[in-house]
C-alpha cells in the first residue's frame, strides 16, 4: 500500500470521541491513530475504514466553522439498500437524518444525508459506481 495521491481530509469538531462514536457507528470508521497533549489541549485521531488508503483527521477546536453542509459532505458507500435503511431508521430517532433514503439514478444510487454531533454532512449510499467508473475509466487506451 502506498502513500502517494488522496490520502486524508481534516474536520474541526468539539468532541473528538462523540465524532468517533458517530462515524464509527454510521460509516463503520475505526480509530487508526490518537495523539493528545493536554496542556495544549490537543485532540487529534485519525479514523478509517480499513478499506482504503484514506483517512478522516478529526481535530479538536474551540469554535467548529466551515463546516461540511450537504453539498460538501463525505461519503460513505453501504454494503445494501438495507443497511442504508437501517442506519437511516436510527439517525432519523436519533434527531441526525437530514435528507432520505432517495433513490437517484445511476451513478449516484440510493443515498441519505446524516448530520454529525458538529452539522458536518455524512452521506451514506448504496449501488454508487465509483470503481466501475474508475476502472472503465483505466481500462481505455492510453494517447
Amino acid at each position: 500500500m502506498s502513500d502517494i495521491g488522496f490520502t486524508h481530509i481534516a474536520l474541526s469538531v468539539s468532541d473528538v470521541d462523540k465524532s468517533i462514536s458517530f462515524y464509527a457507528k454510521y460509516g463503520g470508521f475505526k480509530v487508526v491513530h490518537r495523539r493528545g497533549e493536554p496542556i495544549t489541549s490537543l485532540d487529534v485521531a485519525w479514523i478509517c475504514d480499513l478499506i482504503q488508503p484514506f483517512v478522516i483527521v478529526l481535530i479538536k477546536a474551540p469554535l467548529v466553522n466551515g463546516k461540511l453542509l450537504p453539498d460538501s459532505h463525505l461519503g460513505v458507500a453501504c454494503e445494501s439498500r438495507e443497511k442504508v435503511d437501517r442506519l437511516c431508521s436510527e439517525a432519523e430517532s436519533e434527531g441526525l437524518l437530514l435528507n432520505g433514503p432517495n433513490d437517484s439514478e445511476p451513478p449516484v444510487g440510493y443515498w441519505a444525508y446524516l448530520r454529525d454531533p458538529d452539522g458536518h454532512t455524512l452521506e451514506i449510499a448504496y449501488g454508487q459506481e465509483v470503481s466501475s467508473l474508475l476502472e472503465k475509466l483505466l481500462a481505455q487506451p492510453k494517447l
